[in-house]
């Protein structure tokens, strides 16, 4: 198995599909919501307010999940989230979209979530599974 083929096409399905489950824990329980995915490379970027539970979880456990595509794969990822307020990166991945909840950029509560991965499961349109592992 090619890894670096399969990371390709990983980062093919992540801009082919902007939106994605996040899962989180809250105690020992999963917590599923849908959010904006953005990445560079392999590293994925999930924005939010540092006044959601989704922070509280992650500064608990950094234990994450996240689901995305349908039509041409299927795309399950392991890993690890954190938080951060680097003021490059918020201005990196601002989208207009997000004035709905942010004054700007340099908002305070707004806040990215940088999911570093460990395994992902690819699946293609006829179920073949191939498995990265970070």
């Amino acid at each position: 198995m090619d890894q670096s083929n399969l990371q390709h096409r990983i980062m093919q399905a992540m801009d082919r599909n902007p939106v994605c489950s996040f899962a989180t824990v809250e105690g020992n329980r999963p917590k599923v919501r849908y959010m904006m995915l953005f990445h560079e490379q392999m590293t994925v970027y999930l924005a939010t307010d540092r006044k959601t539970h989704k922070v509280e979880e992650l500064e608990a456990n950094p234990h994450v999940h996240l689901l995305f595509g349908m039509d041409k794969e299927t795309v399950s990822l392991e890993g690890t989230g954190k938080v951060s307020d680097d003021p490059e990166l918020r201005s990196k991945i601002w989208n207009r979209e997000f004035e709905h909840w942010f004054s700007g950029p340099d908002d305070p509560d707004y806040v990215v979530l940088v999911i570093t991965p460990s395994r992902v499961e690819f699946s293609d349109k006829d179920m073949n599974l191939e498995v990265w592992e970070g």
